[in-house]
């Protein structure tokens, strides 16, 4: 399996659209999902794949391919364009069964970082089964299409019990902290901001953008703020010798000063 790194804000950008890679390249994302799936039109699937097999190798950034789920008529050829390309990770969409993905890693014919996109009633159903599947490294919720197949709002609390899932099945498994999915408004930054915060409070280790005007706002959301970073220096500082101590009226024991600490890393990623 290639070395897998979690992006805090990964992009998307159509295959069909090789003329937008370089811009996404040096966007400042943390990595850039070449898309071939949604944003890509029937007609335009085999012209997206060429675009995506000359220039992914091009690119500086982390690529992701998402890919056609299985059982669309393009899914083989999407694995095997894939195949060809070194370095890249692949992004399952509409996954639902633990044997999609061990079919693709199996085509694939070498190790491969796959990202499972849960989109269905079905795949949240099926995630302990998904995430236990080698070659998975994390999950990605697909928010908009888990409304869809619910026939519920695109909402924060609507969708709390999923994501709340999502993350503990994650942790559970011993995966990487799962990445949230997209907000589709793009003129209101603070929508995207707050949706950011919303995933990082739950516990989401990223979430996807589909604009390069939403990876500030989706980083703001995702820093700690300077209160929360003084205090976290304060703790860690405080407590180097791994004892209970008092810090400023607050008893600080090992969980305390672990939170610390992962604060601290999150800072310095974001």
């Amino acid at each position: 399996m290639v070395n897998f790194v979690m992006p805090v804000v990964p992009l998307f950008v159509p295959g069909s659209r090789p003329e937008r890679f370089a811009k996404a390249d040096s966007s400042g994302a943390d990595a850039v999902i070449l898309d071939l799936e949604d944003a890509v039109a029937p007609c335009d699937k085999d012209r997206a794949r060429d675009a995506i097999l000359a220039n992914a190798a091009t690119l500086k950034s982390a690529v992701v391919v998402r890919i056609n789920a299985a059982g669309t008529p393009w899914h083989e050829a999407d694995i095997d364009a894939v195949r060809r390309l070194d370095g890249v990770s692949i992004m399952l969409p509409k996954a639902e069964r633990p044997e999609d993905v061990a079919d693709m890693a199996k085509h694939m014919a070498r190790s491969v970082s796959v990202i499972a996109l849960v989109e269905s009633a079905v795949g949240l159903a099926n995630l302990p089964d998904i995430l236990a599947t080698s070659g998975v490294v994390a999950v990605a919720f697909g928010s908009v299409d888990f409304s869809l197949d619910l026939g519920c709002a695109h909402d924060q609390l609507i969708l709390l019990t999923a994501r709340n899932e999502i993350v503990w099945r994650s942790r559970a498994s011993g995966r990487a902290a799962p990445i949230d999915g997209v907000t589709t408004d793009l003129s209101n930054p603070e929508v995207t901001e707050d949706d950011a915060r919303h995933a990082m409070m739950m516990g989401f280790g990223g979430k996807m953008a589909v604009h390069p005007r939403q990876i500030e706002p989706i980083r703001n959301g995702f820093r700690p703020s300077e209160n929360q970073i003084t205090w976290a220096r304060d703790i860690v500082g405080a407590a180097s010798s791994g004892e209970a101590v008092q810090v400023k009226g607050e008893m600080v024991d090992l969980p305390v000063i672990e939170r610390a600490r992962r604060i601290l890393h999150r800072a310095a990623l974001v």
